[in-house]
């Protein structure tokens, strides 16, 4: 999968923006990350909640891993050359509906 389909997913989702996020790019609804993009673009970052990261790790470990921060996994790294599309396109949507609805206060 290339990053400009994921771009061109991402950006047809919603009300949402590709912002600078330091030396990455990112995907943002009502201003929250919901997916990042490094330098290289040959993975993106997803933040899925914790049930559907543990299925798509179950289900896709030929191109996904756990994405730790600061010692704690906070989402997905989807590496984009063995990425099935659809399994992206799905991950990107879960995390966009998460964020859209914890903006929202639900």
């Amino acid at each position: 999968m290339k990053i400009d389909a994921v771009r061109k997913f991402a950006m047809a989702l919603g009300p949402v923006t590709e912002e600078p996020h330091h030396d990455h790019s990112s995907f943002r609804v009502r201003g929250k990350i919901f997916v990042t993009v490094p330098p290289y673009e040959d993975v993106v970052h997803i933040f899925v909640a914790e049930e559907d990261r543990e299925s798509a790790l179950a289900l896709y470990p030929d191109f996904l891993e756990k994405l730790i921060w600061g010692g704690k996994v906070v989402g997905l790294r989807v590496l984009l050359a063995a990425a099935k599309p659809a399994a992206v396109k799905l991950l990107v949507s879960k995390a966009y509906e998460t964020r859209a609805l914890k903006d929202a206060g639900r």
